[in-house]
């Protein structure tokens, strides 16, 4: 998943919301779009080399053979066009966003995400009993380039279910204080803090 958002909602004293959403829309369709124009360039100018004609006046093809240059501008322009669009398409119906609901009063935990295109019907709703929740994890790795934070709820007898996956680096407090608002919620420990 790209950068995400984490809202806390509450409503009532027994239901503890967490909604999960796309950060920097905006720049992700403008840089989405340029890249989009950009290829879009790219396989116009192969498709003219190939042919021998200029397809739009103002990309000039003339001086481009087309094996190989043609080809490889071909190639790359394709590319990224379904690239493009695929994050065009991901940023627009919102997949990857979510909530995360923890219920007393139904003794529920709720992990909802959305999980593809409206004709794929691939949504993740997973459902836990609250009691069946151990703690809550908290795990920051830093490699040589990246830093992942994730934190995790710990349920027994089952592999740990990550609930924020945090790929924009947040300050420690503020992922400490996000696990600490949700542990004192379900009156469960931490772990990894």
């Amino acid at each position: 998943m790209d950068n995400n958002s984490v809202k806390d909602l509450r409503s009532k004293e027994k239901i503890y919301v967490q909604k999960i959403e796309e950060e920097d829309k905006i720049i992700k369709y403008i840089f989405n779009s340029i890249m989009f124009l950009g290829s879009l360039g790219f396989s116009i100018t192969g498709i003219s080399s190939y042919m021998k004609i200029n397809i739009l006046p103002f990309l000039n093809s003339n001086s481009i053979i087309f094996f190989p240059q043609g080809i490889t501008m071909c190639f790359y322009g394709i590319l990224g066009l379904i690239i493009s669009i695929n994050q065009i398409l991901i940023t627009y119906y919102k997949i990857g966003e979510g909530y995360n609901e923890f219920d007393k009063e139904k003794g529920t935990m709720r992990v909802y995400r959305k999980g593809g295109l409206p004709w794929n019907n691939s949504d993740i709703d997973i459902t836990y009993a609250l009691n069946d929740i151990e703690a809550i994890k908290v795990e920051i790795k830093t490699d040589l380039f990246n830093t992942r934070q994730n934190i995790f709820v710990c349920i027994k007898g089952k592999n740990d279910l990550p609930i924020m996956q945090i790929s924009k680096p947040l300050k420690f407090s503020e992922i400490e204080e996000q696990a600490t608002k949700l542990a004192s919620f379900l009156k469960v420990s931490i772990k990894g803090i």
